[in-house]
């Protein structure tokens, strides 16, 4: 039986759709938007219905519908979102690109899982070359990582392989960067993540990707004092600056809106679920990869 097939538990539904675990809690208990089914363990598992109608709670919650309103119409939606059919295939039709994409992400964890690190570099290193930052990020890494933690959901194992998967895609990140040519003579992007905010890899990904672009780009890393990314930004008069939050206890808004104003206007972006807060006047909320890549393109003359 696929993963698919068993279900998702509670950790992985919240990094799929953004939605923190206690609030997915609350949702079943107060509205019965919960999983349907249980593993052979017993364990309680959302399915693919299930994830239909909570995105579909997420959306109007979003558009403005409270939360009870919201709830009635996302249960009386049955079954999964409507999709094409598949194409028929023949001897002679290629694998499609997602069948590759999904063959890739296999690969990668049965690499990661072995503690392979020689061929989970191998595999990182052989897609960003081949497709770049934002296809391997997109269809290779985010998958892998889910189903990483979707093991660890199941086992409470895994640690171990997180972490080196995560170094890896480090490295292999930084590499692809120095790789590409020598940015363009303008104002740099400014990267760093929230205050006590220690997942880096996202900042790291996206200078990758603005390296490809020949983008000049400062990270300051992880845990990053607002008072040292002011001082940073004073320095170096970036063209935009991009915070990163990836949990909630990071993402207090206060401090963004003391951050020096300057001349000329530097954009301030911030991504990552930890931004429950109402934002500043003037911040920019980014929700996915793309958005943050075309968001801070649009500060670049």
């Amino acid at each position: 039986m696929s993963e698919e097939e068993a279900g998702y538990g509670i950790g992985a539904v919240s990094r799929l759709l953004g939605v923190p675990a206690p609030t997915l809690r609350t949702w079943n208990l107060r509205y019965g938007l919960g999983p349907s089914r249980r593993s052979a363990g017993g364990h309680r598992r959302y399915d693919a219905a299930d994830l239909h109608r909570l995105r579909e709670m997420k959306r109007l919650i979003a558009e403005g519908l409270p939360p009870a309103e919201a709830a009635r119409h996302a249960l009386t939606l049955t079954g999964e979102p409507p999709t094409p059919p598949a194409p028929r295939r023949t001897s002679a039709t290629r694998p499609t690109e997602a069948g590759r994409a999904g063959a890739g992400v296999t690969s990668l964890v049965r690499a990661a899982f072995v503690l392979d690190s020689h061929a989970v570099t191998h595999l990182l290193e052989s897609s960003l070359a081949a497709h770049g930052v934002r296809p391997t990020w997109e269809r290779l890494v985010l998958p892998a990582f889910d189903a990483v933690c979707r093991r660890q959901d199941d086992s409470g194992a895994g640690i171990d392989v997180e972490h080196l998967l995560s170094d890896r895609v480090l490295a292999a990140l930084h590499r692809h960067a120095l790789r590409q040519a020598a940015p363009a003579g303008r104002r740099p992007l400014l990267l760093a993540c929230a205050e006590d905010e220690q997942h880096t890899l996202p900042v790291h990904a996206l200078a990758a990707a603005l390296a490809e672009e020949g983008v000049e780009t400062r990270v300051l890393g992880a845990r990053t004092p607002y008072a040292a990314l002011a001082h940073a930004m004073r320095r170096l008069h970036p063209a935009a600056v991009f915070v990163w939050s990836q949990q909630e206890l990071t993402g207090a808004t206060a401090p963004l809106a003391a951050l020096p104003r300057l001349r000329p206007a530097a954009r301030l972006i911030v991504g990552g679920r930890g931004w429950r807060e109402a934002l500043p006047e003037g911040v920019i909320r980014v929700d996915t990869f793309r958005e943050a890549l075309s968001q801070l393109r649009r500060t670049l003359p």
